[in-house]
């Protein structure tokens, strides 16, 4: 068990090499490199408890997700830049107001609530939220899935009002 500083003097040099061959290009090594270590920061409490070979293999892992990250988000752009105006995705005509979603939040269960409100609206991730509820992690992942199949379901059955100006 390390700290953040020791794993960072131990990995560092061999996590940008490593991801310099992935990406092809050495700044952008640089920069996921230090972005997986931001991340370790986040969650030192986790990363500290692990083993030395456990950690330096939750680095790793981190680093490519964040480059996988970073691919998917460039993929987007470049779609999006690449089509003329007119073939980009129209956004839905029909709106809910916040009123209209606040209620319909109010018919889950307590905890589902909170739940989704802290995953989707205030940005926690699973592993954060199974920390704060004291569950596991895929307990909350699968309550989520269950909330956003209830919500679907809620949202397709509420009858809609088209938004002013759209048609």
């Amino acid at each position: 068990m390390a700290t953040i500083e020791q794993l960072y003097t131990a990995y560092r040099q061999e996590l940008v090499q490593w991801c310099t061959g992935m990406t092809g290009n050495r700044e952008t090594a640089r920069e996921l490199v230090q972005d997986g270590f931001v991340r370790a920061l986040d969650n030192e409490a986790l990363v500290t408890t692990l083993r030395d070979n456990q950690a330096r293999a939750w680095l790793y892992r981190t680093v490519r997700n964040l480059y996988i990250d970073r691919l998917r988000h460039t993929a987007r752009e470049d779609i999006c830049d690449e089509l003329p105006e007119a073939q980009l995705p129209a956004q839905t005509p029909w709106e809910y107001t916040e009123l209209e979603m606040a209620e319909l939040l109010q018919t889950l269960p307590s905890l589902d609530r909170k739940l989704f409100i802290l995953r989707y609206l205030e940005g926690y991730n699973a592993t954060q939220l199974a920390e704060l509820y004291h569950l596991p992690p895929g307990t909350i992942r699968a309550r989520l899935s269950q909330t956003r199949t209830l919500l679907r379901r809620a949202l397709e059955s509420k009858p809609r009002r088209p938004f002013p100006g759209r048609m």
